[in-house]
């Protein structure tokens, strides 16, 4: 079952992903719209995309399971489709965020490791089955996929003169996503569901964030660092959030559908004031990952997802919603189609005129950048082609 609400918010959610990692193209963007910085306490605009999508990861989270078991699936067969999708985000996260400090220069230089890297995703993870493509090459192109990561691990150059090699070092975003995926898809699958077991878990998390944030309790070397976005509680919790939303929503609204609102609204500003009465202890600080950004965001989902249901679900407008609905349902091809155009622009001597990259139509230039990503998405969908973990 899909829920309108919530592809519309992931689509909504995704073009606004693409046109804010275009802001490094860009000269004299508003402070408001950027990231802060690491020192900062402070809440950019783009500060709030990111957890937003982790939240909506949670919201989908128990349809999608429940799907599967309508199926007959049964749970080591769910238990097994979770740990190669949370793996699958976990290696394009690996390679996607070495491809950052790859050297510019050496061996194949950053920009063709990174086209290559964006190849071999699409060769593996495109949804070959329900392609146009005949049936004998799809083992064919995902093995030339798993090749070609390969090749680029062992051609990898890090560092200044290239003798440093891959390594996981804060995963990427869609490894942050593959382990909050990991962590609340296991634990929802395994309780069954239990409202009370996520609730446990969300406030697990966030007990976590405040430690990790105030103590040097959780501050771990060696093996133990790479599970980080783990203990370090504020990723998943974002997640946890969601899946709480949705069961709260589903239990509620089965006898007052107007009290699944009220309760999800007063945790939306419970959240929000939580966040901003503790800013004085903590700051709000992406980078830095504290309690105050992770409760702001919170709040934020939990009141765009009853505004966006009561729009879309309830009233039924969303014809508006049509032209970006494959960044709902199309997310992760959305997401690998900049790296496939950043690498070419730097290769290639095709340039916009300055007047287009600075400012007001620099923004407008690159908002319709992200749309022409969606539009051509929606294209490929059309003609069979979609990545599919």
């Amino acid at each position: 079952m899909r829920i309108a609400s919530i592809d519309i918010l992931r689509a909504l959610t995704m073009v606004l992903m693409i046109w804010v990692n275009d802001f490094w193209t860009l000269t004299n963007v508003p402070k408001w719209l950027q990231h802060a910085s690491a020192t900062e306490d402070y809440l950019g605009f783009s500060d709030v995309i990111f957890p937003l999508f982790l939240f909506i990861v949670g919201l989908s989270i128990p349809y999608a399971i429940q799907h599967r078991l309508s199926k007959n699936e049964g749970t080591a067969s769910i238990g097994k489709h979770i740990l190669i999708r949370s793996a699958s985000l976990l290696l394009i996260g690996f390679f996607m965020v070495n491809y950052e400090t790859h050297n510019e220069t050496l061996g194949l230089g950053r920009y063709l490791w990174c086209f290559l890297m964006a190849l071999a995703v699409v060769l593996v993870w495109m949804n070959w089955k329900k392609s146009p493509v005949p049936k004998k090459w799809h083992i064919v192109f995902q093995l030339a996929g798993l090749f070609i990561f390969i090749y680029l691990a062992i051609a990898y150059k890090g560092g200044d003169s290239g003798e440093v090699g891959m390594k996981p070092q804060w995963w990427g975003i869609l490894g942050l996503i593959g382990w909050a995926y990991l962590a609340n898809a296991l634990v929802y699958l395994f309780t069954k569901g239990n409202l009370y077991a996520m609730l446990f878990l969300w406030l697990l998390f966030n007990v976590l964030s405040v430690l990790s944030t105030s103590t040097g309790l959780l501050q771990f070397e060696g093996v133990l660092s790479h599970i980080s976005p783990l203990y370090s509680g504020t990723i998943p919790a974002f997640t946890s959030a969601g899946v709480v939303a949705t069961l709260l929503f589903k239990r509620l609204s089965k006898s007052n559908f107007k009290w699944s609102y009220v309760i999800l609204i007063v945790l939306g500003v419970l959240c929000l004031t939580f966040g901003f009465l503790t800013r004085p202890l903590w700051g709000i600080s992406k980078i830095q990952g504290t309690p105050s950004w992770l409760a702001i965001c919170t709040g934020m989902g939990f009141l765009s997802f009853v505004l966006l249901h009561y729009v879309t679900d309830v009233l039924k407008l969303t014809r508006w919603a049509i032209p970006i609905a494959p960044a709902g349902t199309a997310a992760l091809t959305c997401y690998m189609i900049p790296y496939f155009v950043y690498p070419l622009h730097n290769m290639t001597e095709i340039r916009f005129p300055q007047l287009l990259n600075s400012g007001s139509l620099g923004l407008i230039t690159s908002f319709a950048f992200a749309l022409l990503v969606v539009f051509f998405v929606g294209w490929m969908e059309r003609k069979g082609f979609k990545l599919k973990l």
